[in-house]
């Protein structure tokens, strides 16, 4: 349904228009409160759950956050089959955190093949252009961009695909959520007040299209000393808790602010492969709880 304040923009709009007794402010009224009918969704062949990893602000993590829960998911007692989709256009990081580099080779349909490493298919806007180019497009081609990484790659039989969300909430993240079947969405989100803001709109705005939110990760929620093991809230502390109890969604991981979770980023050998160590845990916990089946 449009919204009260949306009826009176359409009002206003109207009367500006024309003050001589049309009906097109009647029409423009009218046609703005019917109920809002989303595109069809069609599924992908072969994909049988999508997660989305999203967060409402840049710089909590999102990326880091998402190439990890790939790796964990696919390491799950029941060891399913799990691709990485790279939907932020404008500042790709899948190719760089993958180790992956190099542009996909096509199938005899014009499908491009996923690139594949640590067993994870993986698509990117980063394999399709040089890695210093600035992508400069408007909203039509960002979408179209979105449509081809979804439906134009030859992802084969996954059980999950994961999808490393831009931040906010534009056209991107209404493309998805209007036009595929999205099995839920992680929020990811800092302790800090200012990235709280913007994880609550993000999570509303998936409430909104009917998408469930899973849970929410507080990301670099403590950092403990590797000489004293004193602990600093350099973010805040328990910020996520307030959010997920106001939403009435589960708080399912605090993931620490720890180097080697940024070194196995930037060097492309993600943490989550250690097995048994305390950060790979942390996501193999967050795995555990999605409980996609």
């Amino acid at each position: 349904m449009v919204s009260a304040l949306g009826r009176l923009i359409f009002a206003v709009v109207a009367r500006r228009i024309s003050r001589k007794g049309t009906n097109l402010e009647k029409r423009l009224i009218s046609s703005a409160t019917k109920d809002t009918k989303f595109p069809t969704k069609w599924p992908i062949p072969g994909i049988n759950h999508i997660l989305l990893v999203a967060s409402g602000k840049g710089g909590v993590g999102k990326s880091t956050t998402a190439v990890n829960l790939a790796i964990a998911l696919s390491e799950l007692e029941e060891r399913p089959s799990v691709g990485l989709l790279d939907a932020d256009v404008y500042g790709p990081s899948i190719p760089k955190m993958m180790n992956l580099n190099g542009q996909p080779e096509l199938t005899k349909q014009d499908k491009m093949m996923p690139l594949v490493n640590y067993g994870i298919k993986c698509m990117s806007m980063g394999f399709l252009v040089e890695e210093k180019a600035a992508i400069v497009w408007r909203g039509l081609m960002v979408m179209s961009a979105i449509q081809k990484l979804l439906r134009g790659v030859d992802w084969g039989i996954l059980d999950v695909l994961v999808v490393d969300m831009p931040p906010g909430t534009g056209d991107t993240q209404l493309t998805i959520s209007q036009q595929v079947p999205v099995s839920g969405v992680v929020m990811v989100t800092t302790p800090q007040d200012i990235a709280l803001q913007d994880v609550r709109r993000g999570a509303v705005m998936f409430k909104q299209v009917g998408i469930e939110v899973f849970g929410m990760i507080q990301n670099m929620s403590v950092f403990i000393c590797s000489n004293c093991g004193h602990q600093s809230h350099i973010f805040g502390e328990n910020g996520a808790a307030q959010i997920t109890d106001e939403l009435g969604i589960p708080l399912i991981g605090d993931v620490p602010l720890e180097a080697s979770i940024r070194e196995g980023s930037d060097i492309g050998k993600p943490v989550a492969r250690q097995t048994g160590g305390p950060c790979a845990t942390v996501y193999q916990d967050i795995a555990m709880k999605i409980g996609l089946n």
